[in-house]
């Protein structure tokens, strides 16, 4: 059967999650009752690049599902977007190679985290940007960044509820912090991510901007293997899953 690609847009504010989870709201609930409307009652079963926890948006995740149906690849944007809800939006189409998995194809994510760097919120952006009313040394952290890039064992970063199986060994090719007024953004590029891992590493780095933490700790910390040396893991409205790469098709 042919497979369907889409790389979506979505407001996860409304939204208990990525994955489907009975009686609740989710974004891959959503989107399997579209296509069942389109299928003419037949369940189809969709594949993401990962999963999303709730709150957390995204600007480019990637998803994939087989069909039966004889629908050129570009159609299926406007034909799902004429039945999805307005906090759900497909960016755009392709039938692609039979071979291809949206969740084991990934050679990249990149991740961005939004805050708000002054005394009063902006409560029209309260669910996209989280707001950190206390002084910040930029460069601090900006220099905690360069601890975090390369390849490394991530257990001090990531959620003691991890299920993940096997090692946390991941590869991050970027971790930096821009400025831009009173407005930071975090960028992570990297091979993968473990469960709230890129949450706990704002939150540690927000203690090394409050100088909580130095900048030299973060290799200590990553020695340490230790989720309670790591900070608090920051609210999930400032984070949105960016982009996923894909490997070249043979």
């Amino acid at each position: 059967m042919p497979i369907v690609k889409c790389t979506i847009a979505y407001d996860g504010t409304n939204f208990n999650g990525y994955q489907v989870q009975p009686g609740k709201r989710t974004v891959q609930g959503e989107l399997e009752k579209v296509l069942e409307k389109v299928h003419k009652g037949i369940s189809v079963r969709v594949h993401a690049s990962g999963r999303t926890d709730t709150g957390v948006h995204a600007k480019g995740q990637t998803i994939h599902f087989e069909t039966e149906l004889t629908i050129p690849g570009n159609s299926w944007k406007k034909a799902l977007n004429a039945l999805l809800p307005n906090d759900i939006y497909i960016l755009d189409s392709e039938i692609a190679q039979e071979s291809f998995h949206a969740r084991y194809d990934v050679v990249e994510k990149e991740y961005r985290y939004y805050i708000l760097m002054k005394q009063e919120p902006d409560i029209f952006n309260r669910h996209y940007i989280h707001h950190f009313p206390y002084p910040l040394n930029v460069e601090a952290i900006q220099e905690a960044c360069t601890e975090l890039e390369g390849t490394h064992d991530f257990t001090t970063f990531s959620s003691a509820k991890a299920t993940v199986k096997g090692d946390k060994i991941r590869t991050l090719f970027e971790v930096s912090c821009n400025q831009d007024n009173d407005r930071l953004e975090f960028i992570f590029r990297g091979s993968g991510f473990l469960y709230n891992m890129v949450r706990i590493l704002v939150g540690t780095l927000l203690d090394v901007g409050q100088g909580r933490t130095h900048p030299t700790d973060i290799h200590q910390m990553l020695e340490a293997r230790d989720r309670s040396l790591a900070g608090k893991t920051a609210p999930a409205h400032g984070l949105y899953l960016w982009k996923v790469t894909y490997r070249n098709p043979e």
